[in-house]
């Protein structure tokens, strides 16, 4: 893989939201400081993981047009679906739960969505962060008004402890050593 996108919403005020999770694993991935490229509607860092530089991309559009920039900057550096890792939240996963898989459908994310039809495929690798689902965690909030709402406190424990998880098993994962990474990341 040679593209790590973190989806989320630009700006301080999201910052804290559960729909930045993306962001916050590429934050901790990030081995430059983030530069703002405005062709690609992104702010672009670099990582050296398991032994080569990745780039790191954190869409400035909001997350239902991740897309754009995405697909912008695929297309220029010939960058093939196959070869990009998307990080993102996910409502059918309780908090801190984590799942590691290539292509499949967007599941309702309007971000992946977006992403799948800039790209013209859904090939592109996806690890998804449990943030749970409202009604599962018994509170009377659309989805909407969730995702833009930061965790409640133990939420947030659990997802930065598969932040953590994640940013270990990245070597493996970008290694090719997908299944073993896999059973560690889907087993916790």
């Amino acid at each position: 893989m040679k593209l790590i996108v973190g989806l989320g919403n630009p700006g301080s005020q999201y910052a804290e939201h559960r729909h930045n999770v993306g962001f916050w694993v590429v934050d901790r991935l990030a081995s430059t400081g983030w530069a703002r490229e405005a062709k690609f509607k992104a702010e672009l860092a670099k990582a050296r993981i398991a032994n080569a530089d990745r780039w790191l991309l954190k869409p400035q559009t909001y997350m239902n047009a991740s897309g754009e920039s995405v697909g912008a900057f695929a297309r220029f550096h010939r960058i093939s679906a196959e070869e990009i890792l998307v990080i993102h939240d996910e409502l059918d996963l309780p908090p801190g739960g984590v799942r590691l898989k290539q292509g499949g459908g967007h599941g309702g994310h309007n971000g992946v969505r977006d992403i799948e039809s800039h790209l013209g495929s859904p090939n592109f690798w996806r690890l998804r962060i449990g943030i749970g689902h409202p009604r599962s965690l018994n509170l009377n909030q659309d989805v909407a008004d969730f995702v833009l709402h930061a965790p409640r406190q133990e939420e947030q424990r659990a997802i930065d402890q598969t932040i953590d998880a994640v940013v270990q098993e990245m070597p493996a994962v970008l290694q090719g050593e997908i299944t073993a990474a896999q059973r560690r990341l889907h087993s916790r």
